[in-house]
């Protein structure tokens, strides 16, 4: 491996934390009170809500976690987040991030 790509990768591997190691069964479970926004499906039924679907974990676990400790702030999620606990976090994570979806360029 030449120097740059091993770099990279230990770039990568330092910011991305460790693993969430969530159930996704129990992450959709969890789901059903994000749904209003963000769909079961990761889908968004608002305009100002993200697409969860197909995230990768070690960014939802951060953006929760964020959210919960008021690191990161909006009016809902700020709220929403505040009695999640790690294990919700990672299995919400697991499920949205294991959600497939397709990407289609535009024809």
């Amino acid at each position: 491996m030449t120097p740059q790509p091993a770099l990279a990768l230990a770039l990568l591997l330092a910011v991305a934390g460790p693993a969430a190691a969530g159930d996704p069964r129990a992450g959709r479970a969890k789901a059903v009170s994000c749904q209003a926004c963000h769909g079961l499906d990761g889908l968004s039924k608002l305009p100002d809500a993200p697409n969860l679907a197909g995230q990768v974990e070690p960014y939802l676990v951060k953006a929760l976690t964020e959210f919960r400790n008021g690191t990161r702030r909006n009016e809902v999620m700020s709220v929403a987040a505040q009695d999640l606990t790690d294990a919700d976090i990672a299995n919400l994570a697991a499920y949205y991030g294991g959600i497939q979806i397709d990407v289609l360029p535009p024809s």
